[in-house]
């Protein structure tokens, strides 16, 4: 039982001394990542540097007794950060002190929400995040927080905003205020990340970019050009603190709190599940990563952490460092620890430059170029789901993206299934193969007899479109037809709306004296025929195990063997 809920008693206990060396370079490696983009991901937030790294220390470590992989690292993220300031943003707060109190409130929230999620074993609601949908939010989302960094990267008070039109007007408004030095920082400290990672993807550019960063403000005396920095740092480890808020703004924070929520767990889930692939050793469960994931946002806020989620980069660099069980996790947070208490007063010439340098190019390899066009030539209806959710997600807002992105995919869902595929089926000569006669021309085609499947439960919102096609294909063969067999192999359910409809569709038939046949019928389509009587409308003569038995019965080719019809007739009744 409380393996269940603790998996690090299921590895701890089992822990091998060759996995050590692996799992100190990985913790030490993300530890060191996790410093700088901590702060910076605090900075896209709306939150002082420090708060960056409490949010990297204690939900770290709650997630690696909890977790149920091995990798994923956990802490402050880009997409998490930008959805808690467009979020607080939004809100009319009175200073930085409620700001920062309503962003700690946050991660109870979330935490709290994803806790009842996973006891209530709702995972599966990730599944309802397609592909097309998540990339188009991921792709606006880094645009937007690569933009908001510009006001770092440029040295100039530019106005913060969620909508790309708004960035960029506000932007070019104070581009007369550049501060060069400032830019050029930032430049240098981009090509610096992005050549370092392209010799060797575990040296920590970022870190490295930090650190003469400081050297130059120090040394140079650059802060006197004007050019901004992080300043003092408070030392030492975040105090114990319960958050709490006025009732009446619960209801303001529960959709930020809410999409977070989700969001997080998508992120989470999605790179724990890739992760996962590469080990045999272990299962990612959805729901107990649920319930992991608000346990450390819960632990989290009462030690000052604003939301917390498995971050993509430090997952892939924690599993290419060597990283076997979630010891890892707890040297990088013992990292994050020691600087705390002892190294805050060394960043306090760090160039806020720089910070935006890492969160630029930390987001904008987010941006998914190839999936699009991927789409936009095999699958228009879904690139132009993905094209939609960006838009909006850029133009409108960051929740209304990822929210109207999902209702516009669940509603494409419903169209495909509201029409769904029909096939009208011939025999293939001289063999037992029934095929679609628009892609097999040899199809034989009988002039009193129509075979058709159709390729989806049938239920209240097609049963009108199933009715109204077999009607069709009926008048289409014209007064020979004796006989219809229904292909119901792909035919896994029938409401009782569809089933008031085939009662009503075999009366016409009935009258026009032509008889319906179902083959194929699976187990619990049997079920649904028995259980709403169509079966005495049906005919029990009239079930058969296959296309071809039907086939044959009706041209009197074969006699139907008792096992056969015992198999058609197989229900729970």
């Amino acid at each position: 039982m409380l393996k269940r809920i603790f998996p690090i008693l299921d590895w701890l206990p089992n822990y091998k001394t060759s996995y050590l060396s692996g799992d100190v370079t990985a913790g030490l490696t993300v530890g060191i990542m996790l410093i700088p983009q901590g702060m910076a991901y605090a900075m896209i937030a709306g939150l002082p540097p420090v708060f960056g790294l409490y949010a990297a220390l204690l939900p770290q470590v709650v997630y690696a007794i909890m977790g149920t992989s091995r990798q994923l690292a956990v802490g402050p993220v880009a997409m998490d950060s930008l959805l808690v300031a467009s979020g607080l943003g939004a809100l009319a707060l009175s200073g930085i002190e409620e700001y920062i109190s309503m962003a700690i409130f946050l991660a109870l929230f979330m935490g709290t929400i994803q806790f009842a999620l996973g006891f209530l074993r709702m995972g599966f609601l990730v599944n309802y995040l397609s592909k097309p949908v998540i990339s188009g939010f991921t792709s606006a989302a880094a645009i937007i927080i690569g933009l908001s960094q510009l006001k770092h990267l440029l040295g100039t008070e530019i106005p913060s905003s969620s909508h790309i039109h708004t960035l960029i007007q506000n932007t070019i408004e104070t581009l007369g205020t550049t501060n060069l030095i400032t830019l050029g920082i930032g430049i240098i400290a981009i090509i610096l990340i992005k050549v370092l990672r392209k010799v060797h993807k575990q040296i920590p550019g970022g870190l490295i970019a930090v650190m003469l960063g400081i050297g130059f403000v120090y040394f140079l005396n650059l802060e006197s050009f004007d050019v901004k920095i992080v300043g003092s740092i408070p030392e030492g480890l975040p105090g114990f603190n319960i958050p709490t808020l006025e009732w009446s703004r619960v209801s303001e924070l529960f959709p930020i709190a809410m999409t977070l929520a989700l969001i997080a767990f998508m992120e989470a889930i999605s790179v724990a599940k890739a992760v996962e692939e590469r080990h045999d050793d272990y299962e990612v469960n959805a729901n107990k990563e649920l319930i992991a994931l608000g346990s450390s946002n819960i632990i989290g806020s009462l030690f000052q952490s604003y939301p917390t989620t498995g971050g993509f980069s430090r997952t892939a660099v924690n599993d290419q460092a060597g990283a076997k069980t979630g010891l890892a996790a707890v040297i990088s947070a013992l990292i994050v620890g020691l600087t705390l208490l002892f190294l805050t007063p060394l960043f306090y010439y760090l160039p806020n430059a720089i910070l935006a340098a890492v969160v630029m190019v930390a987001v904008f390899g987010l941006i998914d170029i190839n999936y699009p066009k991927q789409l936009f030539k095999y699958r228009k209806d879904e690139f132009y789901l993905l094209l939609f959710t960006f838009t909006i997600t850029l133009f409108v807002g960051i929740k209304e993206g990822i929210l109207l992105g999902v209702l516009v995919s669940l509603l494409l869902l419903v169209y495909r299934t509201s029409k769904p595929h029909i096939a009208i089926l011939g025999k293939i000569s001289g063999t037992d193969y029934f095929r679609n006669i628009h892609r097999f021309e040899e199809a034989e085609i009988d002039n009193d007899l129509l075979i058709l499947r159709f390729d989806a439960q049938i239920y209240f919102g097609n049963k009108d479109y199933f009715k109204q096609a077999v009607l069709k294909e009926i008048k289409t063969k014209g007064k020979g037809l004796k006989w219809v067999i229904l292909n119901a192999e792909a035919i896994n359910y029938i409401d009782s709306s569809a089933a008031h409809m085939l009662k009503q569709l075999l009366k016409e038939l009935n009258e026009n004296g032509i008889t319906l046949v179902i083959a194929g019928a699976t187990g619990p389509t049997r079920d649904i025929l028995f259980s709403s009587r169509l079966v005495d409308d049906i005919g029990k003569d009239n079930l058969y195990v296959s296309t071809l038995e039907a086939y044959r019965s009706i041209k009197h080719e074969t006699t139907i063997e008792p096992v056969h019809k015992q198999i058609s007739l197989q229900n729970k009744m």
